[in-house]
């Protein structure tokens, strides 16, 4: 269940195109704190980057807390189902509540857009943060940077599913 919890001082924004460059040294630090070696890094580098075009005030957004970013998260497609592409955070940052804030925020923003689903090719050691807010492993794609690897393939609902109670299982209350 994902608990939308306040993160004091986070701000949500959508990305500037001039933001790019740091979004991809973030999603590549993010990803190296699972103890990655930099062989690994260097082959995942293209599939981690951000692209300016891509920063268009809908589909990246960045937390930012005092100035610094902290995390971001990019969607993809075209409703009905879509895609949640990526979702880091900073390493100092992680432990804090940044992650289930971008993913609750994620969910808002996919509802907003029309997305009645999110696929999502997670990295292994992340498939249980995903599972507990909710998404289901449907099966495995082979990894876009590393040949041979298979990544786990979830799918997250977006609209809320509630119980008899009206109670979001999403837990923040947005039937």
């Amino acid at each position: 269940m994902l608990k939308n919890a306040p993160v004091p001082d986070l701000i949500l924004r959508p990305a500037l195109p001039d933001e790019a460059a740091s979004l991809s040294d973030l999603a590549l630090r993010s990803k190296g704190q699972w103890g990655y070696d930099d062989a690994f890094l260097t082959a995942c580098r293209e599939e981690l980057t951000v692209h300016p075009r891509q920063c268009d005030a809908i589909h990246v957004v960045v937390a930012e807390r005092a100035g610094t970013l902290v995390g971001y998260y990019r969607l993809e497609g075209d409703p009905p189902a879509g895609e949640l592409a990526d979702l880091f955070v900073d390493p100092p940052a992680i432990g804090q509540g940044i992650g289930g804030r971008l993913l609750a925020d994620a969910l808002e923003r996919a509802r907003s857009l029309k997305f009645e689903l999110l696929k999502i090719d997670a990295d292994p050691n992340a498939e249980a943060f995903y599972v507990r807010a909710g998404a289901t492993r449907v099966g495995t794609v082979p990894s876009e940077s590393i040949t041979g690897r298979l990544l786990p393939r979830l799918e997250l609902l977006v609209a809320p599913r509630t119980y008899r109670s009206g109670r979001s299982i999403l837990g923040h209350g947005d039937p």
